[in-house]
């Protein structure tokens, strides 16, 4: 069987056109650059150059080694070229997922990143609630996610990385008529139409604590949607009001976008738990997810530092 010193030689004789100069060209003395062009031409049952006082030609069996050489050459170099790439984390695939408010500040600055250095990284990402993601996780769908742990899981399955809260705000379009006020109470907003998440997700489990904290019932009037697209849709048609995370308000209402929405001045610090960047315990990440994983990882230590 081949070998690809042997291709490499082979290769070099038809470049230099003397076995010394091969030889040297591959790191092999003459006695033995010799010996490995005899094996290689006793595998194919005929010779591969033809000797001249001037020098080496190939022969016509030389030439059809040489190009299917070439190619196998040429492919082991990709080879080797993608393993390192791969090694590096500048290539392969990863699949990741996030809650909103998360997936807005941290991931898509930290995909950016990556991608600059690796632009044929394959990275698919998810938001969703973290019932939907810790599932996915822990069958390994995912390779990491920023979630809140659930009581039904089992947080000693997960390596985990504490992140931030989010805090929560009431978005409204721009002509609602308490876009404009100073100040809206709680008890302003009791009576108006909402649009929020279905019932347990946290955004909208912290609004109704809000309510409840001041002795208020939760709001009536309400639409349920978990459509972060649909949940815009309606506010810009309607007075409704939304709660969102400070991250997506801010996504819509500041440059670029700059969506015709407000957000309203409530006075009440509303905020939802932690989250935090979780992983599977024994399954190791490949090198493009521990690189998008250590963005994220810098990013929230850069951020910490700013708000000390």
């Amino acid at each position: 069987m081949l070998k690809p010193g042997q291709l490499r030689l082979v290769q070099e004789i038809a470049t230099h056109g003397q076995l010394q100069l091969a030889a040297e060209a591959v790191g092999m003395t003459q006695p033995a650059a010799s010996r490995a062009l005899a094996e290689v031409e006793r595998l194919f049952g005929a010779p591969l150059f033809i000797r001249q006082p001037k020098g080496m030609t190939p022969t016509e069996i030389g030439l059809m080694v040489l190009r299917r050489a070439q190619v196998i050459l040429r492919e082991l170099r990709n080879i080797a070229t993608d393993v390192e790439t791969l090694r590096g984390g500048f290539a392969g695939s990863v699949c990741v997922g996030a809650v909103t408010g998360p997936a807005v500040s941290d991931l898509i600055p930290a995909i950016r990143e990556v991608k600059e250095a690796a632009p044929e990284a394959d990275i698919t990402v998810d938001v969703m609630p973290s019932r939907d993601l810790l599932p996915r996780l822990m069958s390994g769908e995912m390779d990491f996610v920023l979630a809140r742990i659930l009581p039904e899981f089992d947080s000693q399955d997960f390596e985990i990385l504490p992140m931030r809260d989010e805090r929560v705000r009431f978005m409204v379009r721009a002509a609602h008529p308490l876009a404009r006020a100073p100040s809206v109470t709680l008890t302003e907003l009791a009576g108006c139409e909402w649009i929020m998440q279905q019932r347990g997700a946290p955004i909208r489990e912290a609004t109704l604590a809000a309510f409840a904290h001041v002795g208020l019932p939760e709001p009536k009037n309400v639409i349920n949607s978990p459509s972060m697209l649909l949940s815009i849709a309606y506010l810009a048609q309607s007075d409704a009001v939304a709660p969102v995370s400070e991250e997506v308000a801010a996504l819509l209402i500041k440059p670029p976008v700059n969506a015709d929405f407000a957000v309203l001045n409530v006075p009440h610090d509303v905020r939802v738990a932690p989250y935090y960047l979780l992983n599977r315990r024994r399954h190791p990440l490949n090198p493009l997810a521990m690189r998008l994983r250590e963005r994220l990882i810098l990013r929230s230590h850069n951020q910490m530092k700013d708000l000390w």
